[in-house]
């Protein structure tokens, strides 16, 4: 098992789950003038393994070197390889909304799509891509696997007891409702919708669903600014509901406003899908103590699930 430089924590704690994995090591350095100086420690060792790689993407800076590392694995004589992409980086920019824009989703696609195949193709897996359409970017050199972080997020709930009778989920739109409602059978669902107001401004509205009462559990699949959510948030409040949080998978938080969920008292459920921002985030909530709390979910347990059923 290889891991991007962020992931390394995620690799050792695998490593732990199943005493079969071996952790490889790959020199990250660079140049002088900047550019990667890459190298695969032990790459003779390599000869007929099956060799799992945890991406991280969602730096720009360090798809480069990681794409260059997953193209010379196949030079190994490897058996298979098994990427882990947690988090499909481009995946809200995957439609052309005005002439003259670039869909990068498709160009990250591509990027994937060319990496050498094994004894057999490379396997992609990914965590809760944005569009499922995403999926028809790659080509047929490589196997794709979409999966979701959704059923840890049950687990966790069950471990804190959350029940019917006074816990409920809230979606910020219809497309999160149709996507995730299906996970959550077992308690009452509200659907919230954003409208538009005759001067061309929009505001959010409760479509279906009873509020009032209930500890509630705003779920999406990215936060980016976290706008909605946080506008959901205030509307549920005011239409009764006792408390908030709000979860995704992939908390990405570009402008690093956390503190706004923080603040307005709101716990926050976040993948480790972007290493870098639950660090970020962690280190904020131990020093900027605040009414909110922020609560981690490893995705180790569902990328061991994965490793032993494609063995």
């Amino acid at each position: 098992m290889f891991a991007g430089p962020s992931h390394e924590i995620l690799a050792k704690d695998l490593s732990l789950m199943n005493s079969e994995i071996v952790l490889g090591q790959i020199n990250w350095g660079k140049f002088d003038d900047g550019f990667p100086n890459l190298k695969v420690l032990n790459a003779f060792e390599l000869n007929d393994a099956d060799v799992i790689f945890l991406a991280d993407f969602c730096n720009t800076e360090e798809i480069f070197r990681q794409l260059a590392v997953l193209y010379s694995l196949a030079a190994h004589s490897i058996n298979s390889l098994k990427v882990f992409l947690p988090f499909f980086s481009t995946g809200t920019m995957d439609r052309i909304m005005e002439e003259g824009q670039v869909v990068t989703a498709k160009t990250l696609a591509r990027m994937l799509s060319i990496i050498p195949p094994a004894a057999h193709p490379a396997q992609i897996i990914i965590f809760d891509i944005h569009a499922l359409q995403e999926q028809f970017y790659f080509s047929d050199q490589v196997r794709i696997r979409h999966i979701s972080a959704i059923n840890l997020l049950l687990h966790q709930l069950k471990l804190e007891g959350k029940t019917k009778d006074s816990f409920a989920v809230a979606f910020p739109d219809e497309g999160a409702y149709k996507r995730f409602g299906p996970y959550f059978k077992e308690y009452d669902q509200i659907v919230c919708e954003k409208r538009r107001e005759i001067g061309g401004g929009r505001f959010i509205t409760i479509k279906e669903g009873i509020v009032k009462g209930k500890e509630i559990l705003i779920v999406d699949d990215i936060i980016l600014s976290g706008n909605t959510l946080l506008e959901c948030a205030k509307l549920l409040v005011k239409e009764g509901a006792t408390f908030i949080s709000t979860y995704a998978t992939h908390g990405v938080f570009p402008k690093k406003n956390w503190n706004s969920f923080f603040d307005s008292g709101i716990n926050l459920y976040l993948s480790d899908s972007c290493p870098k921002t639950v660090n970020d985030i962690t280190t904020h909530v131990a020093y900027c103590p605040a009414p909110g709390t922020f609560k981690l979910i490893s995705l180790a347990p569902a990328i061991m699930k994965e490793i032993n059923s494609i063995q």
